[in-house]
């Protein structure tokens, strides 16, 4: 770890680890229309589109197994309520804006909408496992007649790593590592520095990313919370416990999740590759932040502060995984929430530590609509483990997987996530699949 890099004021002059900081927030936070994993496959089959030339009359789908886990059972938006890879796919291939990225199914027209099920229909779409060992692995090979195009995408939602056509290979990197993180930068992370990084980053170097978090993913929430999607977490929460903040603070990041699981067609900007964990990092702090008149300014710091913690807290991990990625959102949340109370860099590596530990064995069993109640859970779990803090209660080191310091947690939570957990994501998949 590279530690104390920060200057004090920033008016001094800035590192290269600030402006790395700054480049992970613009990596990370990122807008998306419904679930990612389903989105990534749309993205690609519309890639594949593009290189094609043409639609194809056949497709063949290669994935892993947490992207079968992850698309399953969530709605894929405008599909008219279509679950599944094939409905992802189709989706994609139908829209061939591949220039939106994760919001490549935005804005389809009411025929490209009535296409997709007739495309379904008519046309071969195989799905099989992959061979390879990493979580994240889509192969997409579209034809047409004697032509076809070929796209892979590893580790991450817009990963590209190949491009073929026709036998031509169009786009490979020199040398893939799948085993490597691909962004250097996130491993100089750490709890002190993103500490010392939000108290003095210039608001202006972060205020359009933290403007369209606070605004797509407050809009997805109301929308949660207004209308019918999935089970109502969001809703149920309200009207089981009321105004008070800690019950809203749940509320509002379950109801953002309700839509969005349930095919909402609104955009929500995403962290770690996840709108669940996106609404779930900012949502509770920003109704903290009304419910006690908090000045912008300090807001934004806290959401900076809240998306780096959960960006370090999923780095070892990976993308995909059976640890529930909503904990580290969730638990970065509390920690957001005690830097807009006025904690310091103690009250925020006590609030995460507590919060890991209660919450830390919920796991991935795929995307859907108690991913919801998850982020309820977990966002609770964060908002409790600051009420112990400020009451002089923290668990304490040695604990469970509580480390010696809020670091080497951290890294046990690394472990448990990227090792300890590699059998239970095989029997999840087993068990959702019905083998």
């Amino acid at each position: 770890m590279i530690k104390n890099f920060l200057k004090e004021s920033v008016s001094q002059e800035k590192t290269s680890v600030y402006y790395s900081y700054l480049q992970i927030l613009n990596e990370e936070l990122i807008p998306a229309m419904g679930c990612t994993e389903p989105i990534s496959l749309a993205y690609a089959a519309a890639k594949a589109r593009c290189i094609l030339g043409e639609l194809p009359d056949k497709i063949d789908v290669v994935v892993s197994g947490n992207i079968i886990k992850n698309v399953k059972s969530v709605v894929v938006p405008n599909t008219n309520g279509l679950k599944g890879i094939k409905a992802a796919v189709a989706a994609g291939v139908i829209s061939g804006r591949e220039d939106r990225v994760l919001e490549v199914l935005t804005d389809l027209s009411e025929d490209q909408k009535n296409l997709i099920p007739k495309y379904l229909e008519s046309t071969p779409i195989c799905v099989s496992p992959a061979e390879s060992d990493l979580n994240f692995d889509i192969v997409l090979t579209l034809y047409k007649g004697d032509c076809y195009s070929k796209l892979r995408i590893i580790d991450d939602h817009t990963n590209i790593v190949l491009i073929e056509k026709n036998g031509e290979i169009l786009y490979t990197p020199e040398k893939i590592n799948p085993h490597v993180v691909h962004n250097n930068n996130k491993l100089l992370l750490s709890l002190e520095d993103i500490f010392k990084f939000a108290k003095i980053v210039d608001i202006d170097d972060v205020r359009e990313l933290i403007s369209r978090q606070i605004r797509c993913n407050s809009a997805i929430a109301q929308e949660g919370l207004e209308h019918h999607y999935g089970a109502n977490v969001g809703r149920t929460l309200l009207s089981m416990y009321g105004d008070d903040i800690k019950a809203r603070a749940k509320a509002v990041a379950a109801a953002g999740s309700d839509a969005r699981m349930n095919g909402c067609e609104m955009p929500v900007v995403i962290v770690s590759g996840s709108g669940n964990q996106g609404l779930a990092v900012c949502l509770p702090v920003i109704e903290y932040a009304k419910e006690y008149n908090i000045d912008s300014e300090t807001l934004y710091r806290a959401l900076v502060l809240s998306n780096l913690i959960a960006v370090h807290l999923k780095t070892g991990i990976g993308s995909l995984s059976a640890f529930c990625g909503a904990v580290c959102a969730g638990c970065a949340s509390g920690a957001g929430i005690a830097f807009l109370l006025g904690g310091d860099l103690e009250a925020i590596s006590c609030t995460i530590s507590n919060a890991l530990a209660i919450v830390s064995g919920i796991v991935c069993d795929g995307a859907k609509a108690s991913c919801a109640a998850k982020i309820a859970s977990s966002v609770e779990a964060g908002i409790l483990g600051y009420y112990m803090y400020l009451n002089e209660h923290v668990f304490s080191p040695g604990d469970g997987i509580l480390g010696d310091d809020i670091e080497g947690t951290v890294e046990n939570v690394w472990r448990l996530g990227k090792q300890g957990m590699k059998q239970t994501d095989v029997e999840i998949l087993k068990i959702i699949t019905g083998n």
